[in-house]
C-alpha cells in the first residue's frame, strides 16, 4: 500500500511537472487542458491521480526558476508595468489585477487580466470607444464568489502590444469577489497601489 502511494505520488507531481512545461514553453494558458494533455503524454487513465491548479502552479514556479531565471523576471516586470498603466486608465472603473500577471508566473505567453466594477457593461464600452479604444465583447457563464452560474459580461483588447481581459462585474459584487479571494488566497489580487507597491520594491 505505502508504495502504491509512492508511486502514485511521483506520477501525480509528474504530470503537475509536464503541465507546467506546457505552460512555460508552449503558451498553454488553461490549466485544465494543460493537465489533461500532459496525463496523455504520460498514459494516465486515472482521473484521481491528477494534480490540482495550485500543484500545477508551484510546478510552474520551479520549473521557472531551473529554466526561466533570466527571462521570466523580466517579463514578468513588463507585464506588470503594462498592467499597471492600464488600471490607471482605468481607475473609475475600480480595477483589481487578478491571474498570472499578479501572482507572479506570467511569461511572453500570458495576457493581462482585470475585474472591473460597472452598472452597465455598456458603460464601460463607451468609455472604450470615447477613448480610442479597439476591443470585442463577448459573454461567459461564470460563478461570483461560489454563486450560481450567471452571465458575466467580458471585454479583450491590447495594452501596446500586450493583449488584456477586462472581466466586468456589478459594483455589488465587489465586496464578495474579496472576500472570496481573501478566503483562499490572501495575495491572489491587487489593486493599483499593490502593484506600485510590487514595482516600486
Amino acid at each position: 500500500m505505502r508504495s502504491r502511494s509512492r508511486r502514485d505520488g511521483n506520477l501525480r507531481r509528474q504530470i503537475a511537472y509536464l503541465a507546467a512545461r506546457l505552460v512555460a514553453e508552449e503558451g498553454v494558458t488553461d490549466f485544465a487542458f494543460a493537465k489533461q494533455k500532459a496525463a496523455r503524454q504520460a498514459g494516465l487513465t486515472e482521473a484521481r491521480l491528477l494534480p490540482d491548479n495550485r500543484e500545477i502552479e508551484a510546478a510552474l514556479r520551479d520549473y521557472q526558476d531551473l529554466f526561466q531565471s533570466e527571462t521570466q523576471p523580466e517579463e514578468l516586470r513588463a507585464l506588470r508595468e503594462a498592467a499597471l498603466a492600464l488600471m490607471r486608465q482605468l481607475a473609475p472603473f475600480r480595477p483589481v489585477l487578478v491571474g498570472p500577471v499578479w501572482g507572479g508566473t506570467a511569461n511572453q505567453f500570458s495576457e493581462i487580466t482585470l475585474q472591473v466594477f460597472a452598472d452597465d457593461a455598456k458603460e464601460l464600452a463607451l468609455f472604450l470607444v470615447n477613448h480610442r479604444w479597439r476591443h470585442e465583447d463577448d459573454t461567459r457563464l461564470a460563478r461570483v464568489a461560489h454563486a450560481a452560474p450567471t452571465p458575466l459580461a467580458r471585454v479583450r483588447l491590447w495594452c501596446g502590444e500586450t493583449p488584456a481581459l477586462l472581466q466586468v462585474f456589478r459594483p455589488e459584487d465587489e465586496r464578495r469577489l474579496a472576500r472570496a479571494s481573501s478566503e483562499e488566497d490572501l495575495a491572489s489580487r491587487g489593486r493599483i497601489a499593490d502593484l506600485e507597491a510590487i514595482l516600486a520594491a
